[in-house]
């Protein structure tokens, strides 16, 4: 057994899942040959981990090793040999050869990760060897002293003292030996010529080769050479070179030369002919690699070289002539293959936990910098071709950090939450510095494995059920359902009932009951809601996960009520359920008799109660359906008797009532009735209203209600109309009565001043001011009407004729069909809506026409009694706008005059001719009131009054009058 102690190469900060650690790098060292078993090294010694502190110490490879040559005990980590290592085949030709693997080590709920280096020492199982047992060897007689020849190289599979260290011949007085190094370490050696060579005397030698090794027990292999002496050749090839060093670049295509190799050889003929190849001692790589040819001495590729396996080939070219006994003449080469970047990164990498599908797991209980997995970069390259930068790409939440050497590890940069995000899908990028770079890319999946962080919920906090009395045991109630959001068994959640006592002492569990895998609750008894109304009980949802997690939610069932007792009589006291009461005989009207109460264990509506009397003399009796009072209804008489019998009943109000009867006996008594005995005023209805429904009087209350209120609506919608409608036409019936009524119109004296002119200027100075509101007045009587229209725009009159017809057409600059306020009756039309006519021509609203009957009209008392049909015209005149802005409306005096055509054929008159009323004022609000009011009627203006006698005066407007009759 050997073993040595740690060598700690570099450390590096691993953060575990619970605290920080270290990454070590060890090494250790063994033989090849070693017996399995042999012990290598204990990780937990070394290392001070004393796994009697913690149980749960344990060691274990982070990956599976293919070579399985070493084995780990997962205890305390004892490394031993698996199997028989076999150092040639696990490293051929290495100088140094080593067994690397990474373990994870588990203590005290500490991460420690481990790189462990196992150097494999070669021992002396190998002999040299040369790859013939005889080989030949052709000299000339005349060559000169310390002529070098090459000899045959021995192979040694060893390494270090344990290769060839040294070549011996057997004695000679001719010859000696030489021993080199070639540049890639191999021995090689020489015989050199150190006596002149006579044919004659002796023509060949035979001597022996030998290769010995440098181990403790030295080993070696011998190989015979013949030596022929030829006979005398004048000239020799000479190379220009002895030895001659190329460069190769190892991506090369094969058939490229490498170099060319000349000898000259003076002589003439046959003898001065060269021809070139290998020495007899070439190695067979060499061989396979470069091809010589014979005649032009171009070295050529045969197959691709490669760096990576060997980077130095030397080899020997010999030359010899065509002629007789030719003497051959040699030429050391030396190629080194010169690296090209054509090897991308190899990437490894090894989960902390063992994984066959090559993904890696964390907790995501990890803490943040937690190790997940090694990165292990390598290139075949050298130089800057060889040197890899790593990065990781694909989510925040997880960084690199170097380990040793070119490993590199994958470590959590935050905490993490498996119900958020379980899955990771990583990129690792190696890139080397060659030119070209190569870049070799991976994809990684890392998954968050679930911890028992989350307890299972409920929906509610509270739940709240119902469930009627009287309920079958085992009936179902309700369901309850918590959810975990972990995985696994961390969500699988059961039920059960926290142990309580309802009121009253007993268990809950005697009355309910849940399903532990479905939540859903059942009772296990009936309900009698008159002994219990409310049952809170608290229900626990709980994992499976270690430690396990739960949480609790309360269910109230609430006890629904129904009606299932019956209401009983608590007075009067019953006997075989009849009680006598005693009655005085002269107790009056009204007289309460007596008062029964009765009461219902049931609550709400099953618990209200109306009395009512089942059997008896209603005439003489009345009772109260809700106060149970029962009161004489009239005076005792003798033919009623000394005892009056009746069947009371009382009923709750339950959908399926439930009653009660008693019998009450009233036993006529000469008793005085008592002074503070009350006297009920008995309504007349209450023996009827007894038997109404109380339901159905409050459905015929509601209906009697919506009945008043629909008609009250439709009489306010009806009144309003109405009052409008009069309103309106109230104000402008006043307003034309006020302007065309037949009572005498006063004339103005020419020099008092009056309340149509102010002062006696009004008539005589004409202003250029107009009016700028406006308002239209009419007067509905009979068939015919009479319009006033105020505008706002000044107007234009225009006199024209139709046909018998004066018609005056006032025109302004605004709509006038906006002006009318005339309502035809015959809905919202425009068009139906005329003032002057009722055959559809109501858009001629701007055309007025006068059709004076004869006998409407008179004259007043300053025209002749004969003077029938005249009119009194007014001239035209303009207003003058009173003070303070107010709109003034005024008529001038006008003459009389005698027409001889009547009113009637001139069509120029009013249907209704009323008395001129006095001026009004208003206000300049740009609109003037709805209606004027009504004028006093008197005759004591001064001036000339016109007669009412006559009827068949008429007011008439110029076309340039403020107020127009249209």
């Amino acid at each position: 057994m050997r073993f040595s102690s740690i060598l700690p190469l570099n450390l590096c900060v691993l953060l575990s899942i619970f605290y920080a650690g270290q990454c070590t790098t060890t090494r250790y060292f063994t033989y090849e040959e070693d017996s399995p078993g042999t012990e290598i090294g204990n990780l937990s010694e070394d290392l001070k981990i004393d796994p009697a502190d913690d149980p749960e110490t344990s060691f274990r490879f982070m990956q599976e090793n293919d070579s399985s040559v070493i084995q780990m005990r997962e205890s305390d980590g004892l490394l031993s040999i698996a199997e028989v290592i076999d150092r040639e085949r696990l490293c051929p030709r290495s100088a140094r050869c080593f067994i690397a693997f990474d373990i994870v080590a588990l203590s005290k709920e500490k991460f420690q990760l481990i790189h462990v280096e196992i150097e494999v020492r070669d021992i002396n199982d190998h002999s040299p060897r040369f790859p013939l047992n005889e080989t030949n060897l052709e000299i000339v007689e005349n060559a000169p002293l310390d002529s070098r020849f090459p000899l045959p190289t021995a192979l040694d599979l060893d390494v270090g003292e344990n290769y060839i260290q040294t070549y011996n011949i057997s004695p000679s007085n001719y010859f000696a030996i030489d021993v080199r190094d070639r540049e890639d370490g191999v021995k090689f050696a020489e015989l050199i010529l150190v006596r002149e060579l006579d044919r004659e005397v002796e023509d060949s030698y035979i001597i022996e080769l030998t290769a010995a090794d440098g181990g403790v027990h030295a080993k070696s292999g011998a190989v015979l050479v013949n030596i022929k002496v030829l006979d005398f050749n004048d000239n020799s090839p000479t190379f220009e070179h002895d030895s001659v060093k190329v460069e190769l670049h190892e991506d090369s295509p094969v058939g490229q030369r490498v170099l060319r190799v000349h000898a000259f050889d003076p002589d003439d003929g046959a003898n001065g002919e060269v021809i070139y190849a290998f020495a007899d001692d070439v190695a067979p790589e060499v061989a396979r690699l470069f091809h010589i040819d014979a005649y032009s001495g171009d070295l050529t590729l045969r197959a691709l070289a490669d760096f990576e396996k060997r980077k130095t080939y030397e080899l020997s070219i010999v030359a010899s002539d065509l002629g007789l006994n030719p003497v051959p003449s040699s030429c050391k080469v030396v190629i080194d293959i010169v690296d090209v970047n054509d090897n991308a990164p190899e990437i490894v990498i090894k989960p902390m936990t063992s994984s066959s599908d090559g993904v890696a797991y964390i907790t995501e209980a990890a803490a943040p910098e937690s190790f997940v997995a090694l990165i292990s970069t390598s290139d075949r390259d050298s130089g800057a071709n060889g040197y890899v930068r790593v990065s990781l790409l694909g989510h925040e939440h997880f960084t690199l950090q170097q380990a040793y050497g070119d490993s590199f590890m994958i470590i959590s940069s935050t905490s993490l939450d498996r119900e958020k995000i379980p899955e990771y899908n990583l990129t690792v990028v190696a890139e080397d510095l060659g030119s070209p770079p190569f870049k070799t890319v991976v994809q990684y999946t890392i998954r968050v494995t679930d911890e028992n962080d989350n307890p299972p919920l409920f929906s509610k906090a509270v739940y709240e059920v119902s469930v009627l009395e009287n309920n079958i045991p085992g009936s179902y109630v309700t369901t309850v359902v918590a959810r975990d959001p972990d995985a696994g068994k961390n969500a699988k959640v059961s039920y059960k009932v926290i142990d309580s006592e309802v009121p009253g002492g007993s268990p809950i569990s005697t009355y309910v009951s849940v399903d532990s895998h479905s939540g859903s609750l059942y009772t296990l008894r009936s309900f009698d809601y008159e002994t219990l109304q409310q049952i809170e009980l608290v229900i626990q949802a709980e994992d499976k996960g270690s430690p396990s997690l739960s949480s609790t939610s309360v269910i109230r069932i609430r006890v629904v009520d129904q009606n299932d007792n019956h209401p009983y009589f608590t007075f009067p006291v019953l006997v075989n359920d009849s009680a006598d009461i005693p009655l005085p005989f002269n107790a009056p009207v009204g007289y309460l008799a007596l008062r029964v109460s009765a009461e219902d264990e049931d609550e709400g509506v099953n618990g209200e109660l109306s009395y009512q009397i089942v059997q008896g003399d209603t005439k003489l009796f009345a009772i109260d359906k809700d106060t149970g009072e029962i009161a004489l209804k009239q005076w005792l008489t003798a033919e009623i008797g000394d005892v009056l019998e009746m069947k009371i009943g009382v009923t709750d109000n339950g959908r399926s009532p439930l009653s009660s009867r008693a019998t009450v006996r009233f036993v006529v008594s000469e008793t005085e009735p008592s002074e503070d005995q009350i006297v009920i005023v008995l309504r007349s209805d209450d023996g009827e209203s007894s038997g109404l429904d109380s339901s159905l009087i409050v459905i015929i209350m509601l209906s009697g209600g919506c009945a008043l209120l629909l008609i009250a609506i439709v009489v306010v919608v009806v009144t309003c109309k109405l009052s409008r409608r009069e309103r309106t036409h109230g104000s402008k019936r006043e307003v034309c009565h006020s302007l065309f009524d037949n009572r005498p119109m006063p004339i103005l004296g020419s020099a008092d001043p009056n309340m149509y002119s102010g002062q006696r200027s009004f008539f005589h100075e004409r202003t250029s001011s107009s009016l700028d509101d406006s308002c239209l007045y009419e007067e509905r009587s009979g068939e015919s009407e009479g319009k006033m229209f105020l505008p706002s725009k000044h107007f234009q009159a225009t006199s024209m004729w139709q046909g018998d017809k004066y018609c005056l057409q006032v025109s302004g600059i605004g709509n006038t069909d906006q002006l009318s306020v005339k309502d035809s009756g015959k809905g919202d039309s425009d068009f139906n809506d005329s003032d002057s006519d009722t055959s559809g021509d109501g858009g001629k609203k701007n055309f007025l026409t006068f059709q004076p009957k004869p006998s409407m009209f008179s004259t007043t008392n300053s025209l002749p009694g004969d003077s029938q049909g005249t009119c009194c015209v007014l001239p035209p005149q303009s207003f003058r706008t009173p003070r303070d802005h107010a709109y003034a409306i005024g008529f001038s005096p006008a003459p009389v005059y005698n027409s001889p055509h009547s009113w009637t054929e001139s069509g120029y008159c009013t249907n209704h001719p009323r008395s001129m009323s006095n001026m009004q004022t208003f206000s300049r609000t740009r609109t003037l009131p709805s209606y004027f009011p009504q004028q006093q009627r008197d005759n004591d203006v001064g001036g000339a009054l016109m007669n009412k006698q006559s009827s068949n005066v008429v007011t008439v407007a110029t076309p340039l009058e403020v107020a127009t009759v249209f």
